[in-house]
């Protein structure tokens, strides 16, 4: 990544909005400064007010797309009360739009293109065909559809002609169809929902969910969607939360930050 940086035809530049003072937030951004700083990528970091209204949001999106010096944006959530994220999303110029949350890009996907797609639902599909499975022909499925994940790792998985099944909170016989999954992603953000007995032997598992919960001393901890130490006795591959999707969607995002300063 950072000989591309090195080596591109002009400096990356990755512009962050972040509206509010979520401690998540702040954490996510102070690591991607640290990451961006590691591969030569210039990084800012745009703070507006908790209290933001939606012009102002809007405005400081739009001065960044007219901004030549800016090659990429992405925006933080949680965004302020009252500002609706999809709203802002789409505003994003598609070509600077490096998380892929802008419905063009989304639906870009449909179309076969992997780049500027949504960051998490791309290190998902890297992280299965990194296992060597050969996925045409296997039966995937996915637990959870949202617009920015459970929907577009379905839809790259469609074009890896795979035979895919969408599941959401309305499925019935959940375990039944995971039973059957070779490949099981797992994006609902309930904490413990896969357990051992809805995982096919040998299955790739996928676990997307990041949860905070208080464990039996009192602390907060993250966890995923899967149940870790039941799962990963009968799984062939589960990739661990937290230290799994997570990192990898970051390598994502900077991935897609080269590839928009390239065009």
């Amino acid at each position: 990544m950072a000989r591309r940086v090195a080596e591109g035809k002009r400096p990356v530049r990755l512009d962050a909005v972040l509206a509010g003072g979520d401690k998540g937030a702040d954490i996510y951004a102070h690591n991607q400064r640290k990451t961006c700083a590691a591969v030569g990528i210039e990084y800012h970091l745009h703070r507006l007010p908790a209290d933001a209204d939606v012009r102002a949001v809007e405005g400081l999106i739009e001065t960044l797309n007219a901004d030549p010096v800016v090659t990429a944006i992405m925006v933080h959530l949680p965004l302020p009360d009252g500002v609706e994220a999809e709203r802002i999303q789409s505003l994003i110029d598609e070509v600077k739009d490096v998380e892929g949350v802008n419905p063009a890009n989304i639906g870009n996907i449909v179309y076969g293109r992997r780049s500027l797609v949504p960051c998490t639902a791309l290190a998902s599909v890297e992280m299965i065909e990194s296992t060597g499975v050969e996925l045409r022909g296997k039966r995937c499925v996915i637990v959870g559809a949202s617009n920015i994940v459970g929907k577009p790792i379905a839809v790259l998985l469609m074009r890896a002609e795979a035979t895919v099944i969408s599941t959401n909170e309305y499925t019935e016989d959940l375990a039944g169809l995971t039973r059957t999954a070779d490949v099981l992603v797992s994006a609902a953000g309930v904490p413990g929902l896969i357990t051992r007995d809805m995982v096919k032997p040998g299955a790739v598992v996928v676990d997307v969910g990041i949860n905070r919960i208080v464990g039996e001393d009192g602390k907060r901890r993250t966890v995923g969607d899967v149940d870790h130490d039941g799962v990963v006795s009968v799984a062939g591959h589960l990739s661990p939360v937290p230290g799994g999707v997570g990192p990898m969607t970051v390598a994502m995002l900077l991935r897609n930050t080269v590839d928009a300063a390239d065009r």
